[in-house]
């Protein structure tokens, strides 16, 4: 598996604009594609991450990073999933930074997405919805999600980097993942939770032992 998620970091140096800023995810994949990046012969402009750890990982590798306020639009922004479907929807927030992935995309023209051939799936929603919460509003929020007929589970010991709390909802059949990401949002107390299908993915490429392949929306 590890083979493979170098091997997509790799496939996608290919979207990577160069002296332009570039959009950068979170987590093993994007660790690939970071330690790839740094290795190329691309040259970008700067970088803007979504969590602390990448911003760490790229300015080990010599590479800049400014933040999204000073950047302006961004051309490409790249990063992984934890489910991605054939719609290019996804379940993002294993890695705690679903909110700052969010914002990046949003903010991006292009959201090309890496994953290796486990993360495809049919229907969203066997891999537990993150939920980013304002801590004091963790309780009510979670009997909301029950609402909803999720199952949650508060993930302790884990503070993200806007120092709220993570709720995963397990036990979710996401047939409508627009709908359920808006309603989830419209809970007081939710910064956001890890759908992302309002703004999916523009290019999902999915590392197979067969090569790469590039699923397009």
């Amino acid at each position: 598996m590890s083979e493979q998620k170098r091997q997509v970091a790799t496939a996608a140096l290919a979207y990577v604009e160069e002296d332009a800023v570039l959009g950068v995810g979170t987590g093993s994949t994007v660790n690939c594609f970071i330690d790839a990046l740094a290795s190329s012969s691309k040259r970008i402009e700067a970088a803007v991450s979504s969590s602390e750890e990448s911003t760490r990982r790229l300015r080990d590798a010599g590479i800049d990073v400014i933040e999204l306020n000073a950047a302006g639009s961004i051309p490409v922004y790249i990063d992984g999933a934890d489910e991605a479907d054939e719609h290019l929807r996804l379940i993002k927030g294993g890695g705690a930074a679903l909110t700052r992935e969010k914002i990046i995309a949003a903010a991006s023209t292009s959201f090309v997405c890496i994953v290796d051939e486990s993360k495809l799936v049919r229907t969203l929603g066997a891999f537990p919805l993150p939920v980013e919460v304002i801590p004091m509003a963790r309780s009510y929020v979670a009997r909301k999600l029950v609402g909803l007929g999720g199952q949650p589970i508060y993930r302790e010991g884990v503070v993200t980097d806007n120092g709220n709390e993570i709720i995963d909802v397990h036990n979710l059949d996401i047939t409508d993942p627009v709908t359920l990401e808006r309603d989830i949002n419209m809970i007081a107390g939710v910064v956001t939770n890890g759908l992302f299908a309002h703004r999916p993915a523009d290019i999902l490429l999915v590392a197979t032992d067969a090569g790469v392949q590039t699923k397009r929306r």
